[in-house]
């Protein structure tokens, strides 16, 4: 993987072209006296099911971080790096109290590994659990996500965003391709776009041009010999 500079991972607000999106299908809203707080009550029973939910996971992390430090003082790496692997497909709004509990427990090299299990997630979960730790404040580890999610082949690359567009998925587009053209070279992010030249080549300019102009015109450089009109 070529990483430069350790430029920070800038998610612009307007990176790629308008993708289609489906309709918004809307509930309807009871009225009337006879539904008169019907709407206060489905509320505290969602609030309520949110802060179980809330102790669930925190008590299943504290427990699979109290296995991790047991595996670890008995010396079972394998095992230890088996866990990890499977608390990567969690939920991305773990992530950031994963990161403090390890981090907490002494852990700091397996939160490094649980990030580095992270990177191979779908792109769609990759760039959701990047979003979690920025929302948490943990911008540097979002970064580190996305920067090492983006070091998969460049074909497989496009296939992610391909995937994306079609379920008009346009803010996870805009975050996978931002960190992909900071981080490879042209040449790595021209060969990206083969799987559909029509749709990603304008999608990697876009993105390209909202890095700086420079890298714009060496991608705009690396498609033409690459063979794809830009």
């Amino acid at each position: 993987m070529a990483e430069e500079g350790g430029a920070p991972v800038v998610v612009p607000p307007a990176a790629v072209p308008d993708l289609p999106t489906g309709p918004v299908t809307k509930g309807r809203t009871p009225r009337g006296a006879r539904f008169a707080g019907a709407a206060e009550a489905a509320e505290e029973r969602s609030g309520q099911r949110g802060e179980a939910a809330d102790v669930a996971a925190r008590r299943e992390t504290a427990d699979t971080i109290a296995t991790l430090t047991r595996l670890r003082a008995e010396g079972r790496t394998g095992e230890a790096h088996a866990l990890l692997a499977e608390v990567a497909h969690w939920p991305a709004d773990r992530f950031p109290l994963l990161a403090a509990e390890l981090q907490h427990a002494g852990l700091r090299a397996d939160w490094a590994t649980l990030m580095w299990e992270a990177a191979s997630l779908p792109a769609d979960r990759l760039v959701a659990a990047a979003d979690a730790l920025v929302a948490a404040g943990r911008g540097a580890d979002g970064e580190q996500v996305l920067r090492q999610g983006v070091a998969r082949p460049a074909g497989e690359i496009g296939t992610a965003v391909l995937g994306l567009v079609a379920e008009g998925r346009r803010r996870e587009v805009s975050a996978l391709l931002d960190a992909y053209v900071r981080v490879r070279t042209p040449e790595e992010a021209a060969r990206s776009a083969e799987p559909n030249p029509q749709t990603l080549v304008p999608l990697l300019l876009a993105a390209a041009r909202g890095v700086s102009d420079e890298r714009h015109w060496d991608l705009v450089h690396a498609l033409r010999v690459a063979g794809f009109s830009a």
